[in-house]
């Protein structure tokens, strides 16, 4: 591929490096007064527990739709997350969630300075700070991470990890209501993360980043035509999903697994964490 090609790739710069893909800048209007509010009431939460906080997702993007987005955040603390941090999170993001229509939802991720700047997490956490976070509060660890080319150790480390995570989900569909109600987050997770999995596995033959789901799938599909369907589908059931327990059984039944085998027969499997 030449240079010039290269360069038409997206979220590559000139020099075939990964872009960090969100701003503040981006953020849409009707979401400003969200991200206000949360990086104005971080600090009141955590305290010196907090070292940096950052937004990730559709809302730095600038592609966060009023009412059907969350708001997905990032903290990086001093000290490794205690169970009491994992609880002051999930009631920092439930208040949010309450007072602003605009968001759907929340998560936050919680992890440590050192454990974000390892030499085990450089390529799949440190990569997803520098790269995929948007920096709202505190010290950028960014500046501490090296720059990311979409090669082979990045989609290794990524996402190598699906035939690990395969048994847990099997398990989290057996457990679940037997409702669409209680599908329908199952199967918007499992669909975004075969998606974003399958475009990994082809990244570094595509050479170039994005996270939009069709953006994804076609670009999957572009390698592997025989699964592109199946992909294209999940997709779209990443932005829609409906509980459907048939798409479930699909998915660790027959796409999963021949997804697993697949990026371990090209890119080897994920390094082992404690």
């Amino acid at each position: 591929m030449t240079g010039d090609a290269v360069r038409r790739r997206p979220g590559l710069d000139a020099g075939g490096f990964l872009i960090r893909e969100g701003s503040l800048a981006r953020v849409p209007p009707a979401f400003r007064p969200v991200v206000t509010a949360t990086r104005d009431r971080l600090t009141g939460v955590f305290g010196h527990r907090l070292h940096s906080a950052y937004l990730y997702g559709s809302i730095p993007r600038g592609t966060a739709r009023v009412g059907r987005s969350d708001l997905d955040l990032l903290l990086a603390l001093h000290q490794e997350p205690t169970g009491a941090d994992r609880e002051d999170a999930r009631a920092f993001g439930a208040a949010l969630d309450e007072e602003f229509g605009q968001i759907d939802g929340h998560g936050t991720l919680l992890f440590s300075r050192a454990r974000l700047l390892s030499d085990l997490e450089r390529y799949d956490l440190g990569w997803f700070v520098a790269c995929l976070c948007t920096p709202l509060l505190g010290e950028d660890l960014a500046t501490y991470l090296p720059r990311y080319r979409p090669d082979s150790l990045l989609a290794r480390e990524t996402n190598g990890d699906l035939a690990v995570l395969l048994p847990r989900w099997r398990r989290r569909i057996a457990e679940a209501d037997d409702t669409e109600e209680a599908r329908r987050p199952l199967v918007r997770f499992m669909s975004r993360h075969l998606v974003r999995t399958g475009f990994t596995l082809v990244m570094p033959r595509w050479h170039g980043w994005t996270s939009d789901l069709h953006e994804m799938a076609e670009a999957f599909a572009g390698f592997y035509p025989e699964r592109g369907e199946q992909m294209r589908a999940a997709a779209v059931l990443g932005r829609e999903p409906a509980g459907d327990a048939t798409v479930l059984a699909a998915y660790v039944g027959d796409l999963g697994p021949w997804l697993a085998g697949e990026y371990a027969r090209v890119h080897g499997v994920k390094a082992p964490r404690p």
